[in-house]
């Protein structure tokens, strides 16, 4: 049987690079995905993710990380590994930790965080051209987990 798997597409689009989350949500949502893949572009409301954080058994979260890398670095963390303050910065109200506590799981799904280090976080609604460089590598590595994870295909 194959695993429910969430994208979820995290960021403010009015703050720049900190919108690169839901940038890649958005591509990924104009490809073809079988029923037991499901992408979200959730923005800052996290929160409206708890239903399909109820049924998903991975999760993958796409977002901006401050990690100290180069500008346009994409991270590839397990959740456990993550500080919340430090790995994904809460500037959406509810984080990614106490949204998956809302859902009552006793197993929770298994989550992965793949950031990418911002250049510039204030008001634009570009990304800066080190982010939206790295833009294409995030879909593409994204695009290979799901497929590895979900269905035991090999990447192209």
């Amino acid at each position: 049987m194959s695993k429910k798997t969430l994208v979820l597409g995290i960021g403010n689009l009015l703050l720049g690079d900190e919108g690169v989350g839901v940038h890649a949500a958005r591509a990924l949502q104009r490809e073809r995905w079988p029923s037991e893949v499901e992408i979200l572009e959730v923005g800052t409301a996290i929160l409206d993710a708890l239903p399909a954080l109820e049924r998903a058994d991975r999760v993958f979260v796409l977002d901006a990380m401050k990690y100290d890398g180069d500008p346009g670095t994409i991270y590839r963390i397990p959740l456990g590994r993550c500080e919340s303050s430090q790995c994904i910065a809460s500037m959406h109200g509810f984080d990614i930790f106490r949204v998956l506590a809302l859902t009552g799981r006793e197993v929770p799904p298994e989550v992965m965080v793949f950031g990418v280090e911002p250049s510039h976080i204030g008001w634009s609604m570009d990304l800066s051209p080190q982010v939206a460089n790295a833009l294409t590598f995030l879909i593409e590595s994204v695009k290979r987990e799901i497929i590895k994870k979900n269905f035991g295909a090999s990447s192209q």
